[in-house]
């Protein structure tokens, strides 16, 4: 793994946090406990800072970054960011699933109990409700979770992701 110091700031990592072998973490990075970031994502602190919740989990391949002195990027609790999305100078809320390849901009507000779908972009500036799901490109409200088959996926996604990074933090079994 990689982890920088930049200017000074070096990313705070809680020691029940997993993070992949091949993850980069450089800068005024703050996780919160439980969290995950797995290989290949990076979480660039450089410009900006990002500050990330409990129980969050950053999958394969993902982006965190800022906007240099303008947007810092906020995630809460119980978010999961799926593999391949970018999420950038943007303001992540509780319990959010954000799908694999998805794309959050600058000055996005994403509020508590919402989904991004997969591929979506939400173009700068965005707010989207709280217990909405998003998809599209640009990304447009399609509907409400409770509405979806989508209820409870959320919680499960990020309880299940705890789960897994235990197995990386065991010693290695195999003979």
């Amino acid at each position: 793994m990689i982890i920088k110091t930049v200017n000074g700031n070096s990313p705070h990592i809680p020691s029940d946090c997993f993070v992949a072998d091949n993850a980069t973490i450089v800068g005024d990075v703050i996780l919160g406990t439980e969290c995950s970031i797995w290989f290949n994502a990076v979480l660039r602190g450089d410009v900006h800072s990002i500050k990330i919740g409990n129980r969050v989990n950053i999958q394969d391949g993902a982006v965190v970054h800022c906007t240099y002195q303008k947007h810092g990027t906020y995630i809460g609790n119980n978010v999961s960011i799926g593999h391949n999305a970018i999420v950038h100078g943007c303001t992540i809320h509780d319990n959010v699933l954000v799908g694999m390849g998805a794309i959050i901009m600058d000055g996005c507000v994403i509020e508590s109990n919402s989904i991004i779908a997969a591929g979506a972009v939400v173009t700068q500036n965005t707010r989207v409700p709280s217990g909405s799901i998003f998809a599209g490109v640009p990304a447009k409200l399609v509907k409400q979770i409770n509405e979806s088959d989508f209820a409870g996926e959320i919680d499960r996604i990020s309880t299940n992701y705890v789960m897994y990074s235990g197995w990386f933090k065991e010693p290695d079994s195999t003979p």
